[in-house]
């Protein structure tokens, strides 16, 4: 099975007109992304400036907590995975994933300055995104033809930029009526959207079901994805790049400190990343679909690796922040849905919430270790050279990867 072409079928003069439209249920997926983005990136665009600037925290102590903000997302990811494909209810346990975290927003106010009780608010959240990610994909899968899931998963994406474009502007709304320093009231309004968020899932996502019987459905049977080659293949690549992908919060604090930005503009970075990503991520998922998905998701890392490059380079400013954001946003659009559709490609459809779960939960993992990775060589050795061996790392990976779906190819032939 080819990773990196995909058959497109002929297009009529109709059917040009209906290229950019999906499905209803992809719509409204896409409504509950929104919505659930607007309150986790408002918490995210405020979170690094409230541990290291508020608490005082350090690289490394930042990354470890950084890592586990999207590293926890591995705890569930695969249950939440493996119950939806067991019980072909994927709406079911998506939203007892959104649920979760929705709840875990009022940890955090509960927290109050205790790093402990705040690792552990951020890792029910983010288990809470671990849950819902899998079966909220497969959902998608199941409402769109294959030669069409790269459009799919990029209008999603789209949708979901949308809401982390809004969220940090929610968030400086927030704290300019409430005060620079009012976080709780940040985390209280975020509880509130992401509640919103599961009402609007129960009220309008359909629950799609796998055409297969519930009791091909088995450990022994998730446990026999990794004999795949194209799965062995995706998660390898999947797990790789994660190694290799430093924290928004470390590449926005490097751009606060070489853009000269003053700290409370800290949340527009993100604001910024999320505009490009929303503008290009339905693009590319179209491109993706057209010339081969894992072609755009290498280009996407290596815009990474021109935004880490362009951290040490001789730009300052203004110039350097349109530039990084830019690159930025370009490399989450080239690579977040696109690795969805690729995985949608090569799973089995009795085993594809639990297959996207196994790939996340790899690169979830492997996140929370170049987080912490990242945070150590920021202490010992600087930003600079930790941000250069970042940059080496990803060019290193690009090339490794694109053998890995080379060799995939060849023996799929």
């Amino acid at each position: 099975m080819y990773l990196s072409t995909v058959t497109t079928p002929q297009v009529t003069e109709a059917g040009k007109s209906r290229k950019w439209r999906v499905g209803g249920n992809v719509l409204a997926l896409g409504a509950v992304s929104l919505i659930t983005d607007i309150s986790s990136e408002m918490v995210t665009a405020v979170l690094p400036l409230y541990l290291v600037i508020g608490l005082n925290m350090s690289p490394l102590a930042y990354g470890a907590i950084d890592g586990l903000y999207t590293g926890a997302t591995a705890l569930l990811r695969l249950v939440g995975g493996y119950l939806a494909d067991r019980t072909n209810r994927h709406k079911t346990v998506a939203g007892l994933g959104y649920g979760i975290s929705s709840v875990a927003k009022l940890g955090l106010i509960a927290a109050g300055n205790s790093t402990g009780l705040i690792g552990l608010a951020i890792t029910a959240d983010r288990a809470g995104k671990g849950m819902r990610t899998g079966p909220r994909d497969a959902l998608i899968t199941l409402s769109t033809p294959q030669e069409h899931l790269g459009r799919a998963f990029g209008v999603h994406r789209a949708m979901d930029a949308t809401g982390a474009f809004a969220g940090p502007l929610v968030a400086l709304a927030v704290l300019a009526y409430a005060g620079s320093q009012a976080f709780d009231a940040v985390f209280f309004t975020s509880f509130v959207i992401a509640a919103f968020a599961v009402v609007v899932l129960v009220l309008f996502v359909q629950n799609k079901q796998e055409p297969v019987a519930r009791k091909a459905v088995s450990v022994r049977a998730a446990t026999g994805l990794l004999r795949l080659p194209g799965v062995r293949a995706l998660l390898l690549a999947a797990t790789l790049l994660g190694l290799v992908t430093v924290g928004d919060g470390f590449v926005y604090l490097m751009l606060q400190e070489r853009g000269d930005l003053a700290v409370g503009w800290f949340p527009v970075l993100a604001v910024g990343t999320s505009l490009v990503y929303l503008l290009l991520a339905a693009p590319l998922g179209v491109l993706a679909d057209k010339v081969g998905r894992s072609r755009v998701m290498l280009g996407g890392y290596c815009a990474l690796a021109g935004a880490y490059l362009a951290l040490l380079g001789p730009f300052s400013g203004i110039p350097l922040i349109v530039l990084v954001l830019c690159l930025y946003g370009l490399f989450y659009a080239a690579t977040d849905g696109v690795l969805m559709a690729l995985a949608g490609r090569v799973l089995p459809e009795s085993l594809r919430a639990t297959g996207m779960a196994l790939v996340q939960t790899g690169q979830a993992l492997a996140y929370l270790g170049s987080s912490v990775l990242f945070g150590l060589a920021w202490q010992l050795w600087g930003i600079s050279a930790a941000c250069l061996a970042a940059a080496l790392a990803v060019v290193t990976v690009i090339v490794v990867t694109a053998v890995i779906f080379a060799h995939v190819n060849r023996k799929a032939v």
